[in-house]
């Protein structure tokens, strides 16, 4: 039995109060009051005691007995069945008869409230390519400007530098070691999407690695036929990632939400400068100091060709 904090009678205490009229000759206002109840809540333990016994005096279900309105099991099922042949709710609700809210009820318990649930989830399919160089990740994330420390530091979201601009961190992703190369430009258009590819590509090659493949979303800047040159001049075959799929450059996706809780967002700058100004000493963190899970816990560098990485792996 189930007594909340503030309950007056537990089960003994209303087999007391109901012998004390029945066997004491109490009446229910002097039974009641003895026990801090109303005249009406000791005749109502009596009537359930005479009804029903002891077991009259326990704790009932607050259920309703019957419920008039509620759907049958066949429904529900009925419902289900419907949905699974992609009706929607309003039609779902007028061909079985029933209201909206209901099959609402329904769907939602069965997991079935968009039609998108309907759908198989597509499995995860996780890739990693042979050497570095095979494959490099580029995206781009858009970041806003600041001149003073902004709400996510200081908590007042009155304290904003709106009309400040935009900064936009370019960064490139080696798909098998992920060792990362970034850097902030003033706009996404062609022209600092190709110096940044070269930009990469030179970087890459300093480490001794190659670039030989590309994959970038659909973004204008990347299907620009300058971008599109310059992938040809370099000798890089260049991929795009399929639509609203963005989970395919995932690696990237991954490396910028790492960029953005431990750099971006991981100090208080007093401006956007000084942010710009600490993402090189971060991006040499995260390639030669910081443990990646997805490798292992080793460093990026740690899997470059052994004359240039110069780190020590590190295990957990």
């Amino acid at each position: 039995m189930n007594i909340h904090k503030n309950a007056r009678l537990t089960y003994l205490r209303r087999l007391e109060i109901v012998q004390d009229m029945t066997e004491r000759g109490l009446p229910a206002s002097e039974a009641g009051a003895r026990y801090g109840v109303s005249a009406v809540t000791a005749r109502k333990w009596l009537g359930r005691y005479l009804s029903e016994g002891a077991a009259g005096l326990l704790d009932k279900s607050s259920r309703p007995s019957c419920s008039p309105c509620a759907i049958t099991p066949g429904v529900a099922l009925a419902i289900v069945e419907l949905r699974r042949k992609l009706f929607l709710q309003a039609r779902i609700a007028s061909y079985i008869g029933v209201s909206k809210a209901k099959v609402s009820r329904v769907l939602r318990r069965a997991g079935l409230s968009r039609l998108s649930d309907l759908q198989p989830a597509e499995p995860v399919q996780r890739y990693e390519r042979e050497a570095p160089g095979d494959l490099l990740h580029i995206d781009i994330k858009k970041l806003a400007r600041f001149e003073q420390v902004g709400h996510r530091i200081t908590g007042n979201r009155r304290q904003n530098s709106r009309g400040s601009g935009w900064d936009y961190l370019f960064v490139a992703i080696d798909d098998h070691s992920r060792t990362a190369f970034t850097q902030i430009h003033p706009d996404e258009r062609r022209e600092s999407a190709t110096r940044f590819l070269r930009a990469a590509t030179d970087y890459f090659a300093t480490l001794g690695v190659p670039i030989q493949r590309l994959l970038t979303d659909n973004g204008s800047a990347f299907r620009a036929h300058d971008f599109r040159r310059v992938c040809v001049e370099l000798g890089i075959t260049h991929k795009f990632t399929r639509a609203y799929r963005p989970k395919i450059n995932g690696k990237a996706e991954r490396f910028i939400q790492s960029a953005l809780r431990e750099w971006s967002y991981g100090h208080a700058y007093r401006r956007s400068d000084e942010r710009g100004v600490a993402l090189a000493d971060w991006n040499h963190f995260y390639n030669w100091h910081r443990p990646h899970q997805g490798i292992g816990s080793q460093v990026p560098m740690s899997r470059l060709p052994a004359k240039h990485n110069n780190v020590l792996t590190l295990h957990t």
